[in-house]
C-alpha cells in the first residue's frame, strides 16, 4: 500500500464515535490518524453529525465531537454541483447522493458508513464503483487483516 489510502467518513461514523469512545467508530478515526491512512470527509456530512449528536447525546458528547475533528485534521471536500450529483439519481436515494459524490470526488479509496440500507444496495453494486464500501466492523477487520 503505497502512501495514505483516504478513507471517506459518513455522519454515522462520527456519531457512534462521538457517542461511544471505545467502539469501532472510535478506532476508525484513530486508525485514520496514523501512518497509511487519512480521513476525508465533507462540510455537510460534519453538519449533519452536529445536529444529530445535539439532537440524541448529551453536551459532552458535542464537544467530545469537536476535540475528535480537531485532533483527526480530516480532508473536507468541496461541495459538489447539482449537475455532478445528478449523476447518481438511478443509483441512491436523492437525500444521499451528496454523501456518495463526497467519497467520490474525495478519491477515497475506502467509504465508511453505518448506513447499509442505503449503502450498501444492488444499484451500487451493479455501479461498479471505484471505491470500496464497508462498515466500521469490515474495515476494522480489513486494517487488522492488513497489518497481520
Amino acid at each position: 500500500m503505497a502512501g495514505k489510502k483516504k478513507v471517506f467518513l459518513d455522519a454515522s461514523v462520527f456519531i457512534a464515535a462521538t457517542g461511544s469512545e471505545s467502539g469501532g467508530s472510535s478506532i476508525i478515526l484513530e486508525v485514520c490518524k496514523g501512518i497509511k491512512f487519512s480521513a476525508v470527509t465533507s462540510r455537510r456530512i460534519l453538519l449533519e453529525a452536529q445536529k444529530n449528536i445535539r439532537k440524541k447525546l448529551s453536551s459532552e458528547a458535542l464537544l467530545r465531537f469537536y476535540k475528535e475533528i480537531a485532533n483527526l485534521d480530516p480532508e473536507i471536500i468541496k461541495p459538489t454541483s447539482e449537475k455532478r450529483l445528478s449523476q447518481y439519481n438511478d443509483i441512491i436515494a436523492f437525500k444521499d447522493r451528496h454523501v456518495l459524490a463526497g467519497a467520490l470526488e474525495g478519491r477515497a479509496a475506502f467509504f465508511i458508513t453505518l448506513d447499509r440500507k442505503h449503502f450498501q444496495t444492488e444499484a451500487i453494486r451493479k455501479a461498479d464503483l471505484p471505491i470500496t464500501i464497508m462498515t466500521p466492523k469490515e474495515f476494522l477487520e480489513f486494517v487488522k487483516k492488513y497489518k497481520d
